[in-house]
C-alpha cells in the first residue's frame, strides 16, 4: 500500500482540519489518549486525539503496535494496515492517581508461610531481572547515542530540538502539544495588533508565548506554517519551539511558543543604549544574515523555499544577549514554490506597516507575480531599519554624539500615518530619511549610509540584495576589527 488515509481531529498535515489525512508509505495513523492535571480543579482529565504520523515522527514517538495500557499518563496506538484503522481504536490508560495494590495484601491471613515466601522471592527475582535488563538497555543506548552519556536528566528544549530537527522543520506535532500544555504563564511583556506576548516557563526554562487574538487566526496559521518550513532554523531567525490551538465553542486560544530574549525588540533596545562601531556592525550584520537566509532558496532533499517577510521593522526584530538580532513575526510572509513556480500568499487581512512600505506598495505598482518584487520590497524596509540603528551609533569614544532614537520619516509624516501620508512623502515628494552630516567623517557610518541609500532606491530593480548587504557589512566588520587591533 503506497498511501494510507487516516482519521484526524486537528493533527492533520498543514493544520487542515478536514477529518482525514493521507500518508506515504512508512507513515502511521495514530490514536492517543493523554491524562493531565487540570490546574483549576486539581483533578486529572483525559484528552483523545487522532491523526497522522510521518515516518520521522513515528520513530520519535515509539508507537505501540497493539492496544496496550500504560501508566505514564499517555497511551498511543499506531497502525497502517487499512484506511481509517485508527478511527475507533481508543488506547487504554491507567490513571496517574491510581496506586497499584501491594502484592502482599492479596495473600489471605491463613495462607501457608511457604506460599508467602515463594511469592515474595518471585517478586524480588522479577524486579532484579527487570533492573538488569533496563541497565543493559541503557548501556547499549549510551553506546549508540552520545547525548545520553552527557546527561541523565529530563530533556530540555534544546535537547528536543537538537535530536529531532535535523531537517530544521520543527518538533513533532504531539511533542509541541505536550509542551504547550505544560506552560506556566508569568508576565505579559508586550502587546500588539495581533495579540499579546507572555514570558512563560517550561520545566524551569524561559520561553516566549505569543497569544493571538481570535480575529488573527490567519496570522497564527501562516506564522506556524513558516516556522515549520524545512531548514528554517538559523542563528538570526527567532527560534520556534511549538504551536498549539485549543478552545471550546465559545473561545479559541492560539499560541506560538518561541525562544525568549530578555532584551526585547530592537525598537525598545535602541531607545535605551548608545552603540559603538563593534556593536553597530554586529547588529547590522545579524539582520542582513537573517534576511539573506529567508530570501535564499536551498535546494536538495531537505531544501528550503525562498521566503519574503513583508513586515520588516525594528519592532519585529529581537535582540539576543550576545548583541546579535533575530528576525521575528512571519504572519505576512510569502513563499516561492519552486516546483510549480507559484507564489504562496496566505489570505490575510493585514497588509504590513505603512511607515516601512516600499514605494511600489504605496502606489500599488508591485508586481505580485514576481517573487523578486517581494524580496526587493523587503530590502527597502531593511534600509530604513539600518538608518534607525546607525543614528544610535556614536562617533566619539565617550559615546555622546549619537542622535536620539527616531522612526523613519518622523519629521515628515504624522505619528500614525495613513496611506495618503506615506504616498505623498515617499512616492510623490520622493523623500527619504536624512543622513546626519557627522556620518561623512566616519568610515563605518558613511559606508553604511551609502548602503542604506541603495536599499531604499525608488527603483526596486537597482536595490541591493540581502546577500550583497551581508557581504558588504561583513567586510566593514573585518576592516573595523583590524583597525581596533
Amino acid at each position: 500500500m503506497l498511501t494510507i488515509t487516516c482519521y484526524c481531529d486537528g493533527n492533520c498535515p498543514n493544520n487542515i482540519q478536514n477529518g482525514t489525512c493521507t500518508l506515504k508509505q512508512g507513515g502511521q495513523c495514530f490514536s492517543q489518549v493523554e491524562e493531565f492535571l487540570d490546574p483549576e480543579t486539581n483533578e486529572y482529565i483525559t484528552e483523545e486525539s487522532f491523526g497522522c504520523l510521518s515516518p520521522e515522527e513515528y520513530s520519535f514517538m515509539q508507537c505501540n503496535a497493539n492496544l496496550v495500557p500504560h501508566s505514564h499518563g499517555k497511551s498511543i496506538y499506531c497502525c497502517n494496515d487499512a484506511d481509517f484503522c485508527n478511527e475507533n481504536k481508543i488506547p487504554q490508560i491507567i490513571s496517574k492517581s491510581t496506586i497499584a495494590p501491594d502484592p502482599l495484601e492479596i495473600i489471605t491471613p491463613g495462607a501457608p508461610l511457604l506460599i508467602l515466601t515463594a511469592v515474595t522471592l518471585s517478586i524480588c527475582l522479577l524486579i532484579f531481572i527487570l533492573t538488569i535488563i533496563m541497565i543493559y538497555q541503557r548501556y547499549r543506548r549510551k553506546e549508540r547515542d552520545p547525548f545520553l552519556m552527557e546527561s541523565n536528566q529530563d530533556h530540555t528544549l534544546k535537547d528536543y530540538i537538537d535530536q529531532t530537527s535535523g531537517s530544521g522543520s520543527g518538533l513533532p506535532l504531539l511533542v509541541q502539544r505536550t509542551i504547550a500544555k505544560q506552560l506556566a504563564l508569568e508576565e505579559c511583556v508586550g502587546k500588539g495588533r495581533y495579540g499579546e506576548v507572555w514570558l512563560a516557563r517550561w520545566r524551569g526554562e524561559k520561553v516566549a508565548v505569543k497569544v493571538f487574538f481570535t480575529l488573527e487566526e490567519a496570522s497564527w496559521f501562516r506564522e506556524t506554517e513558516i516556522y515549520q518550513t524545512v531548514m528554517m532554523r538559523h542563528d538570526n531567525i527567532l527560534g520556534f519551539i511549538a504551536a498549539d490551538i485549543k478552545g471550546t465553542g465559545s473561545w479559541t486560544q492560539m499560541m506560538l511558543i518561541t525562544d525568549y530574549h530578555e532584551r526585547g525588540s530592537l525598537y525598545d533596545y535602541l531607545q535605551t543604549i548608545v552603540l559603538d562601531h563593534t556593536a553597530l556592525l554586529l547588529i547590522c550584520l545579524s539582520i542582513a544574515s537573517g534576511i539573506a537566509h529567508l530570501h535564499t532558496e536551498i535546494f536538495g532533499t531537505h531544501g528550503k523555499p525562498a521566503i519574503a517577510h513583508r513586515d520588516i521593522k525594528t519592532r519585529n526584530i529581537l535582540v539576543r544577549r550576545n548583541g546579535q538580532c533575530v528576525i521575528a513575526d512571519f504572519g505576512l510572509a510569502v513563499r516561492l514554490l519552486s516546483e510549480s513556480g507559484k507564489i504562496d500568499i496566505a489570505p490575510n487581512t493585514r497588509v504590513g506597516t505603512r511607515r516601512y512600505m516600499a514605494p511600489e506598495l504605496l502606489d500599488e505598482t508591485l508586481n505580485t507575480s514576481s517573487f523578486d518584487a517581494f524580496k526587493m520590497s523587503d530590502m527597502y524596509s531593511v534600509g530604513l531599519v539600518l538608518w534607525e540603528v546607525c543614528r544610535r551609533c556614536a562617533t566619539d569614544e565617550k559615546l555622546t554624539t549619537a542622535e536620539p532614537y527616531a522612526l523613519p520619516y518622523h519629521d515628515t509624516v504624522p505619528n500614525d500615518p495613513d496611506f495618503d501620508d506615506m504616498n505623498l512623502a515617499v512616492c510623490v515628494k520622493k523623500l527619504r530619511p536624512i543622513i546626519p552630516l557627522r556620518w561623512e567623517n566616519d568610515h563605518i557610518l558613511s559606508n553604511l549610509g551609502k548602503l542604506m541609500a541603495e536599499c531604499w532606491n525608488n527603483n526596486p530593480h537597482v536595490r541591493l540584495t540581502a546577500l550583497r548587504v551581508k557581504k558588504t557589512i561583513s567586510k566593514l566588520r573585518i576592516d573595523n576589527s583590524i583597525k581596533i587591533v
